[in-house]
């Protein structure tokens, strides 16, 4: 028969046993990795799913895979051109390689914001407005292949670098606002130039029609004044070196509207 000591001490192991199992049962995700060290010396990674390590002896770093955002504050940065504007920019970044991200440096989350913060004033330094304005898919790609090539060592992967917003001075706002509208008006004296040179085109082509063709420059003014009496409601007389049949046909034609024909003259 067991004595109530030894049921205390078979209680105390069984519950010293379960409790190390415990510690040694690990899980990681999918999406995780566990580096594991022994004594202080990288024993390996592990995961995903369940492993085993020994309590008091091993330890580990859980490690996140997925795909990170981090932004990177404004900066007020001069560009190339002396011109003083605010640059805010969004990395994206994920570890490839848990062991390094572990091993060779502290806290890589902080240092690529670090990183971040300087290659984008670098970055920025170098590059004129108007091409800060205007060719940003070129600077983000440079910021991202820069940021990609310093971080590679920590295991490290900078998948997308984005500027999110450029701030200018006032001033310079002011200022691009009257070289928009100066361009505006630019354009539009330009369209009207060419639009007058082309009515003068077609006009000149015209003349040299009815310097050729006398009747066609009649049928014109005849045409002309009877339009004036239709909107004026008036009457209009002008005086004209064709015979009165011949002008009564050529005004009867044109009111209907269509193609006069002069009257033949009759001889004798």
């Amino acid at each position: 028969m067991v004595n109530g000591p030894t049921l205390t001490l078979l209680a105390l192991i069984v519950l010293i046993v379960v409790t190390l199992l415990f510690m040694s049962v690990r899980v990681v995700r999918e999406y995780e990795r566990a580096v594991v060290f022994r004594l202080g010396r990288l024993l390996g990674i592990k995961g995903p799913g369940l492993f085993f390590l020994i309590p008091f002896i091993d330890s580990m770093v859980k490690i996140d895979l997925r795909i990170v955002a981090t932004d990177v504050p404004e900066q007020k940065i001069i560009t190339k051109d002396n011109v003083t504007v605010g640059v805010d920019a969004v990395i994206y970044y994920k570890v490839f390689d848990p062991e390094r991200a572990v091993t060779k440096i502290e806290n890589f989350h902080y240092a690529v914001l670090m990183l971040g913060q300087t290659t984008l004033r670098d970055v920025v330094g170098q590059a004129e407005l108007d091409d800060l304005l205007t060719r940003r898919e070129e600077i983000n790609k440079r910021l991202q292949e820069i940021l990609d090539t310093l971080t590679d060592p920590w295991g490290v992967k900078v998948t997308a670098v984005t500027l999110k917003e450029v701030k200018l001075p006032e001033g310079m706002l002011r200022a691009m606002a009257k070289q928009a509208e100066a361009e505006r008006w630019r354009r539009a004296r330009i369209i009207e130039a060419e639009g007058e040179r082309q009515a003068a085109a077609i006009m000149a082509e015209a003349a040299t029609f009815y310097e050729k063709h006398l009747v066609a420059v009649r049928l014109r003014e005849l045409q002309t004044l009877i339009e004036i009496a239709r909107e004026k409601n008036m009457v209009v007389v002008t005086p004209t070196m064709l015979g009165s049949n011949e002008a009564l046909g050529l005004l009867m034609g044109i009111s209907r509207g269509g193609v006069p024909q002069a009257a033949p003259r009759t001889e004798g």
